[in-house]
């Protein structure tokens, strides 16, 4: 059960942090948000606040922000059609009512001549109580149009996405993947924190209840001087020592609150990889401060970013198979792993996921994030967008292929982790 609520959250963070990038930026270039949504498939949960449903949905299968101009606006306001209309104390309409206009008895029926919700914002047309005169209704830009009983905010063509700038619409899908880094980040910034990052002092730090260091009588913060005479000047050099010297009796020379001390010490013996070595069972010393735990977060995102880099590499070069990936089957037996080593271990492979994910979005794959930057770079270069419904074609059947893509790999997961 742990491990579910462990994979529920951490799949929940990294989706949730994506998305969120998305809704910023996008909020802040004034796009219209219609949903935000964890998950897929049917709604388990929905919330609407400021112009926004913020959903949670069944299949643990990604995340998206639904922005205006995306996908299919509005129901068509058709010549010949008769609608009810609500105003506000300004006389504008403030909704707009397809159906069962029964139900909004105080709403004035009128037949429509012209309506525009997008950019004139007006709608034309001959009232019900006086069917002699048509007459001009101005729309309100938040209004809301009532179809079968579901309200839809109106989206003008400025609080659409494809009237944005070039720059907003960029930063509006760029935000995805780059809150991914920003999330590793700071979750590695976390667990240098809480753990504190390591040193190359020659210094003890925390000993293990059943090691030798204990049982000779040594103890965290001592400062190791000299090991068999030999003088030592950082934590490598301890470490050295202590891995050449299994079952050997060690003499260290140590200093303890200002005065020293001789303690022999025997280093336990553990085969890795085939070689022996010796353990003392101590920690190596680590420095707990804010400004070490920015560079260590930094350092750290650096290497994995880095590593990922090289794994897309060998799966291109094909030194890596495709029954190398892992799908959500894969992560949740992984996560199931790192959980039972403890909470920082699980912490640390959260931020890897996030990273992993970060770079994914950010491959020029159609249908992902990396596919829609690729079409903006081209649209800078052309000096103009590329027609929507040909890009929207190039983006169906690349989500059709990561669909397909996916099913492999989960069938692959499967027959790996269950099927052996």
């Amino acid at each position: 059960m742990s491990t579910v609520i462990a994979f529920i959250v951490i799949f929940g963070a990294l989706v949730f942090f994506h998305e969120l990038g998305h809704l910023i930026f996008a909020k802040r270039a004034g796009i219209l948000c219609r949903e935000f949504a964890i998950g897929m498939g049917p709604k388990v949960f929905s919330y609407h606040k400021n112009e926004t449903t913020y959903t949670i949905r069944l299949l643990p299968i990604g995340g998206y922000v639904r922005m205006a101009g995306e996908d299919a606006e509005m129901v068509e306001i058709k010549p010949g059609y008769r609608i009810g209309l609500l105003f506000d104390k300004q006389e504008k309409v403030t909704k707009i009512i397809i159906n069962n206009k029964e139900k909004f008895p105080d709403c004035r029926i009128v037949e429509v001549e012209h309506a525009d919700i997008e950019k004139d914002l007006i709608i034309k047309g001959y009232p019900e109580d006086d069917s002699e005169n048509m007459q001009t209704f101005l729309i309100h830009p938040q209004a809301v149009i009532i179809e079968n009983g579901v309200e839809s905010q109106i989206a003008p063509f400025d609080r659409q996405f494809g009237s944005k700038t070039l720059g907003q619409r960029f930063m509006a899908i760029f935000a995805g993947p780059m809150m991914n880094f920003v999330l590793a980040f700071v979750v590695f910034i976390i667990i240098a924190l809480l753990q504190g990052v390591p040193t190359n002092e020659p210094k003890l730090g925390e000993i293990t209840p059943d090691g030798a260091a204990k049982a000779a009588g040594l103890k965290q913060d001592d400062i190791v001087q000299s090991i068999n005479g030999s003088e030592i000047s950082s934590w490598t050099d301890v470490v050295e020592i202590i891995r050449e010297n299994p079952n050997e009796k060690l003499d260290f020379m140590i200093v303890r609150n200002g005065s020293e001390q001789e303690i022999q010490v025997t280093p336990n013996e553990k085969t890795v990889e085939g070689k022996t070595i010796g353990i003392i069972g101590v920690y190596s010393p680590v420095e707990k401060s804010p400004v070490q735990a920015v560079t260590a977060g930094a350092k750290e995102t650096y290497f994995w970013t880095t590593q990922i880099f090289v794994m897309l590499g060998k799966l291109v070069t094909g030194q890596f198979s495709i029954d190398a990936l892992s799908g959500p089957v894969g992560i949740y037996v992984s996560t199931d792993e790192v959980a039972k080593s403890g909470i920082y271990y699980l912490m640390k492979w959260a931020g890897i996921l996030s990273i992993n994910l970060g770079i994914m979005n950010l491959l020029p794959i159609p249908a992902l994030d990396g596919g829609r930057l690729m079409f903006f770079a081209v649209e800078a270069v052309r000096g103009k967008p590329i027609d929507r419904q040909k890009e929207g074609m190039v983006h169906f059947i690349g989500f059709a292929l990561l669909m397909l893509l996916m099913l492999v790999v989960t069938w692959n997961d499967i027959q790996r982790f269950f099927l052996k």
